[in-house]
């Protein structure tokens, strides 16, 4: 995949999803895999996440770091990927990004966005003038419009909050391992610790099954999101995921966790001793869940 700078400007014909594209949910993913059908070069336009302060007046909480959604991203078959501070852009006029962002450095052929996307200075234009600038400057618009049921950002943050994760509509932790305090080693539970951007929401904390793949296989796995209150100090949270049946160094890498199912809540022990009697219990619910 290339990233695309603002002084760049694409030789192939595009089609270009448009959006934040934070969470690369279920709505997301029908947006990108438009873009992805439509006999042209898969490309997106996006804002590098963290450069996102606000969203609908509101603090914008991300479910993905940038890097995080540039891996999916890639894996989801784009080429091309132009993801610009928002502050770059703020000021254009809906006129100014058709024909300089879109025609000029994305050589759209075909433009595809959800039904409530918005651009130009504070957000003034949307899919309405998104569609005479296309017939404008040579680009076709499609506009994705969600079923009722179907998944919205706010929908999906609500849903990580409490806890609620599926295969359907999975939740995938995607990151590198960093060395932590290795208290699991000591009760021959060893496990990879990924840390949490600040800004980035954290799931709900607790015991998940999760999934976890290590150079294309995939490995059954418990995760522990949360800051680990058995254990004196103050500390930020971070997913600590104990891969079942896999012994290997893993440090460095960045590897993807899958989160499945909501076991338990994240609880504060007594002792290590009685931490490490509810870890094999936890390890026990999900050999049970494997089985079923």
């Amino acid at each position: 995949m290339t990233i695309v700078k603002l002084n760049d400007k694409i030789s192939e014909k595009t089609a270009v999803a448009l959006g934040i594209f934070d969470g690369i949910h279920c709505g997301h993913r029908l947006i990108i895999e438009n873009a992805c059908n439509k006999g042209l070069v898969p490309s997106v336009f996006t804002f590098r996440t963290e450069s996102v302060k606000f969203k609908h007046g509101k603090p914008f909480e991300y479910i993905y770091t940038n890097s995080q959604k540039l891996h999916f991203l890639d894996k989801a078959g784009i080429k091309y990927v132009l993801s610009p501070d928002f502050d770059d852009i703020k000021n254009m006029t809906g006129k100014e990004f058709a024909e300089k962002i879109l025609s000029g450095i994305m050589n759209a052929g075909s433009v595809i966005c959800g039904d409530n996307f918005r651009f130009g200075k504070d957000a003034s234009c949307g899919t309405d003038e998104l569609k005479v600038f296309g017939e404008k400057y040579g680009f076709s618009v499609d506009v994705i419009k969600l079923k009722e049921n179907d998944f919205s950002s706010e929908k999906f943050r609500a849903m990580l909050r409490n806890g609620e994760v599926s295969r359907k509509n999975p939740y995938i932790l995607y990151g590198e391992v960093v060395h932590g305090n290795e208290i699991g080693r000591t009760i021959n539970f060893p496990t990879i610790n990924q840390n949490y951007a600040d800004g980035q929401l954290v799931l709900k904390y607790g015991v998940y099954f999760t999934v976890t793949e290590i150079d294309g296989m995939c490995y059954p796995s418990i995760t522990n999101v949360g800051i680990k209150p058995t254990i004196k100090g103050k500390r930020s949270p971070l997913a600590e995921t104990h891969i079942l049946d896999f012994s290997g160094n893993l440090y460095g890498r960045n590897i993807e966790v899958e989160f499945n199912k909501f076991i338990r809540p994240e609880m504060k022990f007594s002792s290590v001793v009685e931490l490490k009697e509810q870890i094999s219990r936890d390890i026990s619910a999900v050999r049970s869940i494997i089985k079923d």
